[in-house]
């Protein structure tokens, strides 16, 4: 009964947006981690609404600068951009962040943790209320540590987690314990799997080419589903986002794009403040929203770790505006 109720809220959340969820019969029981189950067919409409949020946190991690970064996004043109495809567009501004000075960083294991916490609170309710009011969430950042709040807030929309599918150059998935920085922004997926706002069984991860050793042992443990760059070299973009639809979006689950620019080779995204070389390329990225777009659930959409200290002529802010768009429907014919 609950697992009916949560398929039901679900489908109503989402045609408050204008896409509509028609779940598949259930046959056999449910694959297990390691499994691919077969992707959901939808029918979808495009989306009607977008909520921004921004989140201008540097907190989480070493270098300043991704404080910037919604800033950056706005700057380029996103509600232009957003207008162009038929839009409609709430922005409901930047949440207000303690500056580094002002704050007290308390735990070396995990710093500043009181004060994201509090941050990612306020995001949750503003996260849920997107949910609630027919919009799409757009969460703007600032580090990856706002995750925490984004999927918070899903979660409690929802009434159960979405489905994750996390782009990124590193796994996050560090705990404070085996954190040998402190930075909250390598930990957000292990407080979202260990907190239940994120589920081993729908969560992928895409990109990863630099991983810690007690990362590897986490990932294991957890049992997450990941794609490192040398899987998307060896079997191509489309058949590692084929595999990451089906995942993600097992039983209809609405998808959640946790997107971290570093994802991206740093000759086509410079503006990061973890750049790894050996990224995705334009098109790989394009092609991951394009493929999310496609496939009539996704639910949400998170950009974050745009620096712009560290960017070039706002390069980075714009390729993510881009990959916003593709996400939401643009297509090149």
């Amino acid at each position: 009964m609950a697992a009916h109720a949560a398929n039901a809220a679900m489908v109503v959340a989402r045609r408050n947006m204008g896409v509509v969820f028609r779940p598949p019969p259930r046959a056999g029981p449910a694959a297990s981690h390691n499994e691919i189950p077969a992707v959901v067919s939808t029918t979808l409409s495009p989306v009607r609404r977008v909520d921004i949020v921004g989140v201008p946190m540097d907190l989480g991690a070493s270098r300043r600068g991704v404080d910037m970064g919604p800033s950056a996004v706005r700057y380029a043109r996103l509600h232009e951009k957003l207008r162009g495809l038929g839009i409609e567009i709430v922005d409901r501004g930047d949440l207000a962040v303690p500056i580094r000075e002002s704050a007290n960083s308390e735990d070396a294991s995990a710093k500043f943790f009181t004060v994201i916490s509090s941050v990612c609170h306020d995001l949750a309710l503003l996260v849920e209320q997107a949910v609630s009011a027919g919009g799409m969430p757009i969460v703007l950042g600032g580090d990856h540590s706002i995750a925490m709040g984004t999927l918070t807030g899903l979660t409690r929309a929802y009434g159960s987690p979405p489905g994750l599918i996390w782009v990124d150059a590193h796994a996050d998935i560090n705990s404070p314990s085996s954190s040998t920085t402190g930075n909250v922004h390598g930990m957000p997926l292990y407080f979202a799997l260990k907190n239940g706002f994120a589920v081993r069984e729908r969560t992928v991860q895409i990109g990863l080419r630099d991983v810690d050793a007690d990362e590897k042992r986490l990932l294991r443990e957890f049992g997450v589903k990941t794609f490192t760059m040398t899987d998307v070299d060896k079997r191509g973009m489309m058949h590692v986002m084929d595999d990451a639809r089906a995942i993600a979006g097992a039983d209809a689950h609405p998808i959640h794009v946790s997107f971290d620019m570093d994802a991206i080779d740093p000759s086509e995204a410079p503006g990061t403040g973890t750049p790894v070389k050996g990224g995705l390329s334009y098109r790989e990225a394009h092609l991951v929203m394009e493929m999310l777009a496609d496939s009539g659930q996704l639910g949400s959409i998170e950009m974050v770790e745009i620096n712009p200290i560290f960017d070039t002529r706002n390069q980075t802010a714009s390729l993510a505006v881009g990959l916003i768009c593709s996400a939401l429907g643009k297509s090149i014919l």
